[in-house]
């Protein structure tokens, strides 16, 4: 049974560090491009880093440079966001993705952990 479980979201003050993972089971995760999405209420779900499955290349949306990492191990099966000078409008749901590398059509979504930015 194929299982994406994140972890490590909450509540955090503005400036403040989270660090959220992702625990892969049920299909070859060496594989898979891993991915970090999310979706704020009233807004469409965006990509915010993306792992390449052999040679770790990482990409980062603009908004997250310079203040997100991403990382995987891939014996452990295990994707991470570290997230550091958080902000209010990084407030959303974080949703763990795995694509597989070279058939893009199988995929895999978690359910998601929530991120609150406030003061």
């Amino acid at each position: 049974q194929v299982q994406l479980v994140e972890s490590g979201g909450g509540l955090v003050q503005p400036g403040g560090s989270l660090r959220l993972s992702c625990a892969a089971s049920g299909f070859t995760f060496s594989m898979y491009i891993m991915s970090w999405y999310r979706q704020a209420p009233g807004k469409e779900r965006e990509l915010v880093a993306r792992i390449n499955s052999f040679d770790r290349v990482t990409n980062l949306a603009d908004s997250v440079q310079g203040r997100f990492t991403v990382s995987r191990d891939n014996a452990k099966n295990t994707v991470n966001l570290q997230m550091d000078s958080l902000k209010p409008e990084d407030t959303a749901v974080y949703l763990c993705n795995a694509r597989h590398r070279s058939d893009t059509r199988i995929g895999y979504w978690g359910q998601g952990t929530q991120v609150i930015v406030s003061s």
